[in-house]
């Protein structure tokens, strides 16, 4: 069976980017796909991009640590803390580039253009929706000249999420 993705608009308000998506998926295998390393590790990266590495304590005050490998073997990390933690409903994350160890580093020290915040935060937000389900994602503090790329990596990384998750 094929399934499609149903995308609505994107909008980007000051430094927040706001992206609206329908999985034709049960919100049990979307939280699954959000919270569960190893299927996070699926889904996780624009196209080109892989997830080798992925850990996450599912719960309020659990951290997390993700590895997204560039197309150029080049490693992208990522950590944080989970700030809000409502089963199949809300995921509140904190976001900070870092090590492979989990150490906080710079957006700049990653090659990334803009002025970053040391931490930005990012909301999932799903409902159910006869049988499928409406994610609402927010990522606040991303610099203007990265919020088009960002929109993109989100969107293919979703459109990976809508394939590989079963």
């Amino acid at each position: 069976m094929e399934t499609k993705t149903k995308r609505q608009q994107d909008t980007v308000v000051q430094n927040d980017i706001v992206i609206h998506r329908v999985f034709e998926l049960p919100v049990s295998k979307v939280w699954q796909a959000l919270t569960v390393p190893e299927y996070f590790k699926k889904w996780w990266g624009p196209n080109g991009f892989t997830c080798p590495s992925s850990t996450m304590e599912a719960r309020k005050g659990g951290k997390y640590l993700n590895c997204m490998r560039g197309p150029d073997g080049k490693d992208y990390w990522s950590t944080g803390v989970v700030k809000e933690f409502i089963p199949d409903k809300k995921l509140v994350l904190t976001d900070s580039f870092s090590d492979a160890k989990g150490n906080i580093t710079s957006a700049s020290e990653q090659g990334l253009p803009g002025e970053w915040p040391r931490e930005l935060l990012i909301t999932f937000e799903l409902e159910e929706a006869d049988g499928a389900t409406k994610l609402k994602l927010t990522h606040k503090g991303v610099p203007e000249e990265m919020h088009d790329e960002c929109i993109k990596g989100w969107n293919e990384s979703f459109d990976k999420l809508e394939k590989n998750i079963k």
